[in-house]
């Protein structure tokens, strides 16, 4: 579990899991280049940089467009001088309804979230193959394995990462090169953001479909206790005979076999 002085990459880095993953990595002394199109991810590295023991930078980059991964990707190794670890917990979500998901919605949801997932694994394995190590986490969901009435497109979405994560594992792994990716039931401004779209009966109806099979309490989880230390595992040697899993972080909201 000692992630002391790894080089890491975490994109989202300006809010929810992605800000708690920068704050876990570097108060477990890593040194991190947070990635975000948000701005706000600067401010948010430079509090976990100031509490330490650990670094933190901040970079913006859109993770829907490759020469802007890449272009990142390459700068950020550049000034860590390797690469460790990928944490990519970044992606957007869009309510909606199988009958009437618009165009735009659908094909904003795979640019960021599908398109996004791909360009910054690439990235990584890039970094990662030659040096024949390295973690890449992925983020996934519930949502990929279960029908969505209102998130069709994010069910759509998250069902791709879940398959991708298990390609990219066993083509890579003849480079040494894990890719898992959570499946995160935890509490971010994207989740109460949705949540606040909900009348009574909606909120009502999401209760019974997601908190009320949380075994652990039926609520959602604590993006610092309940994720970081989880990310931290990942990252380290600890986990490193794990590959290609599905692993819900869910407090038992959901079982992957």
């Amino acid at each position: 579990m000692d992630i002391t002085d790894y080089k890491i990459i975490v994109t989202g880095g300006a809010s929810g899991m992605g800000a708690a993953t920068v704050r876990a990595y570097v108060a477990a002394g890593a040194h991190v280049v947070s990635m975000d199109v948000n701005t706000d991810g600067e401010a948010i590295a430079a509090a976990a940089a100031e509490q330490g023991p650990g670094t933190a930078s901040f970079m913006k980059v859109d993770i829907a467009d490759k020469a802007s991964v890449d272009a990142a990707f390459d700068e950020a190794v550049t000034k860590l001088g390797d690469l460790d670890a990928v944490a990519h917990p970044a992606a957007i979500q869009r309510p909606g309804d199988a009958a009437s998901v618009t165009v735009e919605d659908w094909d904003l949801m795979f640019a960021v979230d599908v398109r996004g997932t791909m360009l910054v694994n690439q990235a990584a394995h890039r970094h990662m193959a030659g040096q024949h190590r390295g973690s890449i986490i992925n983020f996934g969901s519930v949502s990929g394995l279960r029908p969505e009435p209102v998130a069709p497109a994010y069910s759509a979405a998250k069902g791709a990462v879940h398959s991708w994560t298990r390609t990219a594992a066993a083509a890579w792994g003849k480079d040494g090169v894990r890719v898992n990716a959570i499946l995160p039931a935890i509490a971010t401004p994207m989740y109460d953001t949705a949540i606040g779209r909900l009348d009574e009966e909606g909120r009502a109806a999401h209760f019974w479909q997601n908190e009320h099979s949380i075994a652990l309490g039926q609520k959602y989880g604590d993006a610092d206790r309940d994720l970081g230390p989880v990310m931290i595992f990942l990252a380290s040697e600890a986990s490193r005979f794990i590959t290609g899993q599905l692993l819900p972080v869910d407090g038992g909201q959901t079982s992957v076999r």
